[in-house]
């Protein structure tokens, strides 16, 4: 099934489009080498340059501070009075969306999987690999997504470790019958996230099991039907296949490695290029609606307002539980004040470190996705506004010990041992029994 954009607004000159052709071979050593830092922005005034933006978002609960600033005046608050939080059929949609841009009549920006940033800088997920530079200005969350299984292996509780998943599906697929495993979009978090899963025990995605894309709210009704053996999604799904007794969950996502980033604030280059203050400002909005969302006297508020036919168009019930940290695995496995609830500002949740970033870029390397032949650090730096993160939490009063003193926050430990050094991802690729590199 393509989404891939028609409107002809949206294509290049031919200049253009014959630069890209010419160098559509080697993009990923050679355009990118020509990535540098992005210029700087430095605005004249204090005065917004429009007022305007159209926000694109997945009914999932980790796009809430989108919904409370909306909801709550956050925008207007900051001076953006026009901003549309529009909601999007699925990630594919949302990709073409931001290519057409809201002068195609697409959008300024979203809620997006971390990852389709860097995917659509470099064109890999666009029309004839056309780029559309993106740029991140922060994470919209840490943590809170799940991998959840059907009830036809209710018996074996697949937990953390799918080893017995394994020869399940197996024995399933030596029968004759189909196995399959959905995430929401390829090289995406939830992509990333049920692979490096099942890699660990020993299941090769691309060979063992066949890897399907389902958008998030489709999820459930999918392995209802039988479409699939396990997913990998963000809430309130998870917890809402339980509730409807179709599945239960294997396996949150902080388990597999705690506080781990996931979504993004993104709005594409141009918009920012052209509307720094306007930038700021969404952010501003955004950077509050965050702190709103994570003090828990709002949690009940902020699951009331998910719950909106216009926002997720869920059940309160489906939404509150595990927005409070409290999982009911639907095993029998229940956990009350879980450390892997999805946070959106505690834990340094809104700054987009740069070394997150490159964990995302080299898993999507590892899949074949991206080359393995890429200028990251330059590719990053043209992404990556967390300048722009800075001046804004210091022109909103953030602490100064909420403010990352580096780019970087280290070395990741994963639960099967494995461990990311940013200053050394071949390390980490080299260390990886199952991956599927490309040239």
């Amino acid at each position: 099934m393509s989404n891939k954009p028609t409107n002809k607004k949206a294509e290049l000159s031919e200049t253009r489009r014959t630069f890209i052709k010419q160098s559509a071979a080697v993009w990923g050593s050679t355009l990118l080498a020509g990535f540098g830092a992005p210029s700087i922005v430095i605005a004249q005034s204090t005065k917004l340059e429009t007022t305007k933006a159209k926000l694109g978002f997945i009914a999932l609960s980790d796009a809430a501070p989108l919904f409370v600033a909306d909801e709550k005046g956050f925008f207007k608050k900051h001076g953006m009075t026009d901003v549309e939080v529009l909601k999007q059929s699925s990630w594919g949609t949302t990709r073409d969306n931001l290519v057409l841009g809201s002068a195609g009549n697409g959008i300024d920006g979203a809620h997006l999987l971390t990852p389709m940033a860097y995917l659509l800088t470099t064109g890999a997920i666009t029309t004839n690999n056309i780029p559309v530079p993106m740029n991140i200005l922060c994470r919209l969350n840490l943590d809170g997504q799940g991998i959840s299984v059907s009830n036809e292996f209710k018996d074996l509780k697949v937990g953390t470790n799918a080893t017995e998943f394994k020869a399940a599906l197996a024995a399933k697929k030596g029968g004759g019958k189909p196995v399959s495993a959905a995430m929401t979009f390829p090289g995406g978090t939830h992509d990333l996230w049920i692979r490096y899963w099942m890699a660990a025990a020993g299941i090769d995605p691309n060979s063992n099991v066949s890897t399907i894309v389902v958008p998030p709210p489709q999820m459930v009704a999918n392995m209802k039907v039988g479409s699939m053996d396990a997913f990998c999604v963000g809430e309130p799904w998870n917890l809402q296949l339980i509730h409807q007794k179709i599945g239960y969950t294997a396996v949150t996502t902080g388990e597999l490695w705690n506080n781990h980033p996931e979504k993004a604030l993104s709005l594409r280059a141009d918009y920012v290029q052209a509307n720094p203050n306007a930038t700021k400002a969404i952010l501003k909005a955004v950077m509050e609606a965050q702190m709103f969302c994570d003090d828990p006297a709002n949690k009940d508020e902020v699951a009331k307002i998910c719950s909106q036919r216009r926002w997720i168009n869920a059940p309160v019930g489906d939404i509150i539980e595990r927005m409070k940290g409290q999982f009911d695995y639907g095993t029998g496995r229940v956990e009350d004040n879980s450390k892997h609830l999805m946070k959106y500002w505690s834990n340094q949740a809104s700054y987009p470190f740069q070394s997150h970033d490159l964990w995302f870029i080299t898993e999507n390397q590892r899949w074949g996705y991206l080359p393995s032949k890429l200028d990251t650090n330059a590719l990053i730096k043209k992404v990556n506004r967390e300048d722009i993160w800075r001046t804004a939490a210091k022109e909103l009063g953030v602490a100064a010990k909420d403010i990352p003193a580096s780019t970087s926050r280290g070395v990741e430990k994963f639960f099967d041992g494995k461990v990311f050094d940013p200053k050394n991802p071949k390390a980490y690729l080299d260390s990886l029994a199952i991956k599927a590199l490309k040239a």
